[in-house]
């Protein structure tokens, strides 16, 4: 008798495209949803090793909601690699210029820190307005 877990083809599975409406969420909260979403933990065919996720669409990405006094001290922090390249932006700041990166920070940061979650997070897109170019595509809206 064969007890082996079954496997879920790659080739056989079929991906979704998501669409998320970042209008008014909590930026926390709407990059859990997205993680999730990503690496495919809303299935039932989820694997921790392969990737079985889903596309997902952000748009609004400039109406995300920061909880508390996060737009004035939540700090964003990134190295050059040269002696004293240490840059910080504020979060508020980066929301004005970038709010796209908002959102690809969060969820980045909650993807796996490897070959793999480089690869899911490929399959994510992020669009400051309401509008983006997937619609041929036909992707379906996910209410958080």
């Amino acid at each position: 008798m064969s007890t082996r877990t079954p496997l879920p083809k790659i080739s056989d599975q079929s991906r979704r495209w998501i669409v998320v409406d970042a209008d008014g969420k909590v930026l926390g909260r709407l990059a859990t949803l997205v993680a999730r979403h990503l690496t495919g933990k809303t299935k039932a065919i989820y694997t921790p090793f392969l990737d079985t996720g889903d596309f997902v669409v952000v748009v609004n990405a400039e109406k995300v909601a920061f909880t508390g006094t996060k737009l004035g001290t939540k700090m964003y922090r990134h190295h050059t690699g040269f002696p004293g390249g240490l840059r910080s932006i504020e979060a508020g700041k980066l929301k004005a210029t970038h709010p796209e990166r908002v959102i690809e920070a969060a969820v980045r940061g909650m993807l796996p820190k490897t070959k793999l979650g480089r690869k899911m997070f490929k399959k994510l897109k992020v669009y400051a307005g309401p509008h983006h170019p997937h619609t041929a595509q036909s992707p379906a809206a996910v209410a958080v």
